[in-house]
């Protein structure tokens, strides 16, 4: 998963204003496919109607099931509550009791007579602005909307399971209007229509309940453009419910990303399709608010908004979709039991989301600069954001304990860690494998090698992974991991990038014109209702030219004042603008108006960059060449 979330950068304005294997009997007593339906032709209320026809038990109480945490996001969004009136029908299509056990959970006695179950799907895309994101509301991205334009199915949302019968096989019937346009991660069977033509049902077939989980879908008015990156076909589906974006838009975007992933990972790739369903979130009230991605197997849901300009979002989709791509490796190849027998509702968690979020992440960094997207003053900016983002979090953490804890506290609250430090740790493994290898190995090859040992059907143990990277290694990785993964030492990632020829130094640093090293330079006033400049916006090169001062309250941006009530949509624009744009901003200090009119400049700050050393060897040039070429 990569939640880059936006608007949880501008969150602390606010917050200032105020297992292993266990195999189950088969309780069906022919192994029929569990029959399921969901009626987007039926929908009231922004409620989807489901059947759920399991076929015959032979055992007296079953248990039925929706998610309460979903691979990938290592957070708990109980799919369960955004269920209503569930009902269980006998054979002769009289209700039984049905009792709710927990919030995701429901016991069905006398199960042999039981012959279906109905219910009602609330969307989680309204409820965001009720729950607000992180409060047990499903990460967008893995989240449902049901609304007349589009529907996002995810379809752990909206298709449940028996606890006994996870490995059966399913058949899904989804009925919408004919005039939809449909895409589908998951292998269509057929297609009937009504006899008035206005509604089409279409059948789709999976192997077990974790393809159901593994294979979104998206209808409704969205448009789609098919390509081929080499063997690869890539489905883009893109929703703007306004249409400032659309898939043939980001095509050439996307492609160009996309083939420079594919020549960077080599023959580590091998599935025949990849699908990508973009939802751009229009910023209103019951819009979605959790910008980011999630992976599976073969595809990846992005969630971003809509009002981004172009060449934003064309970023924000190489750095978030390019991460989702990358996890075709780990942890859909390679990863552990408690992965591939995972427990949607009782889940327990690897150690190793250095390897899973972090590798990804690094990789979705690394391959930009390989295959020359970015310069090198570009990725090694990169490494900088990540290191001052890791300095902010808990830097004396185990990253196994953490990993292995990720839903408690004070572990969850590190989670965003995966993405800052857990990639530097990548990086700092791919630098020593290359070390001992007088270049020849790096990372990227040891995760093909342990893909090849393990693949997508084949978990490995938990406990024993670092001692086989070890052991197909070098014996300082066994060091590195003993100080700085298992263990809780700092890094100092100056040792490594000696290595290299580089290291970190002071300068003159690009900055943007709301953030200083990831942190506002702006704060709120809840009694006051006000936006303000802190300290901070005296190091921005922009403002400070523009005379700002500290406390100064920023009444209005671009015409429209600015209130605590709107402050992330407006910060979120501030956030994206480009130099040479005209802008407007009304200042209030000490009672006085100010006005800023003026033409935007590249802002700076003075801060930590990496550079090249002066006294560089060869040998540390030609490791450099290595690790960002090889």
């Amino acid at each position: 998963m990569n939640n880059k979330i936006l608007v949880a950068v501008f969150a602390s304005i606010l917050m200032a204003s105020c297992g292993s294997s266990k195999k189950s009997t088969n309780d069906l007593a022919i192994n029929l496919p569990i029959e399921t339906a969901i009626n987007l032709s039926a929908v009231k209320n922004d409620k989807a109607p489901v059947t759920i026809n399991p076929g015959r038990f032979t055992t007296e109480t079953v248990i039925y099931r929706l998610p309460k945490v979903v691979q990938g996001t290592y957070s708990v969004s109980n799919f369960g509550k955004y269920i209503d009136d569930f009902k269980a029908f006998n054979y002769q299509g009289e209700e039984m009791v049905a009792t709710k056990i927990d919030d995701n959970s429901w016991t069905i006695a006398d199960a042999k007579n039981l012959d279906k179950i109905t219910y009602w799907v609330n969307d989680t895309y309204d409820v965001e602005s009720e729950g607000g994101i992180g409060k047990d509301v499903p990460f967008s991205p893995s989240g449902t909307n049901i609304e007349p334009e589009n529907y996002v199915l995810n379809l752990h949302g909206f298709i449940g399971y028996f606890d006994s019968l996870k490995n059966n096989q399913y058949k899904l019937d989804v009925t919408a209007p004919a005039n939809f346009v449909r895409t589908s991660a998951l292998q269509t069977v057929n297609s009937t229509a009504s006899e008035d033509g206005k509604i089409t049902t279409t059948s789709y077939y999976a192997t077990r309940y974790f393809d159901i989980t593994d294979n979104p879908m998206m209808y409704g008015n969205l448009d789609v453009e098919e390509f081929q990156v080499g063997s690869i076909k890539i489905v883009l589906s893109v929703y703007s419910p306004n249409k400032i974006h659309s898939a043939k838009s980001l095509k050439e975007t996307i492609f160009k990303m996309m083939e420079a992933q594919k020549a960077y990972m080599g023959a580590i790739n091998t599935t025949p399709r990849y699908d990508i369903y973009v939802y751009l979130s229009e910023g209103k009230e019951d819009s979605p608010k959790g910008f980011g991605a999630l992976e599976h197997h073969t595809s990846t849901v992005v969630v971003m908004p809509e009002d981004i300009p172009a060449d934003a979002l064309e970023e924000s989709m190489i750095d978030v979709v390019s991460h989702e791509f990358f996890h075709i490796v780990t942890p859909l190849s390679v990863h552990s039991e408690d992965v591939h027998y995972f427990d949607y509702n009782n889940p327990t968690f690897s150690k190793h989301l250095w390897m899973y979020e972090g590798v990804t992440e690094y990789f979705a960094t690394l391959f930009q600069v390989n295959q020359g997207l970015v310069e090198e003053a570009e990725f090694y900016k990169k490494i900088m954001d990540k290191i001052q983002g890791a300095s902010r979090m808990n830097d004396a953490m185990s990253f196994t304990i953490m990993s292995e804890n990720v839903l408690k506290v004070p572990y969850k609250n590190e989670y965003l860690n995966v993405y800052q430090k857990g990639a530097l740790i990548g990086m700092c493994i791919d630098i020593l494998i290359r070390e001992e290898s007088n270049g020849n190995r790096g990372i990227l090859s040891l995760m093909k090698e342990l893909s090849n040992k393990y693949g997508k059907n084949k978990p490995f143990e938990d406990d024993a992974l670092i001692d086989e990277i070890v052991a197909m290694t070098y014996p300082s990785l066994g060091e590195f991991f003993n100080a700085h993964v298992v263990g809780d030492i700092p890094i100092d990632y100056n040792e490594y990038f000696t290595k290299v020829g580089l290291e970190i130094g002071e300068g003159k640093v690009e900055t943007n014109f709301i953030l200083l090293n990831g942190v506002p330079i702006v704060s709120g006033d809840g009694q006051k209702g006000t936006i303000f400049f802190t300290d901070a916006a005296l190091q921005n090169s922009f403002w400070k030219e523009q005379g700002v001062q500290t406390n100064d309250v920023i009444k209005s941006i671009g015409g429209t004042a600015l209130t605590l009530q709107n402050a992330n949509q407006i910060l979120q624009e501030v956030f994206m603008w480009k130099p040479g744009e005209d802008i407007e901003v009304v200042l209030d200090r000490d009672g006085k108006e100010v006005l800023i009119k003026t033409i935007t400049t590249q802002p700076y700050t003075i801060g930590e960059m990496l550079v090249e050393k002066p006294n560089a060897t060869e040998a540390q040039k030609t490791l450099r060449k290595a690790w960002l070429k090889g």
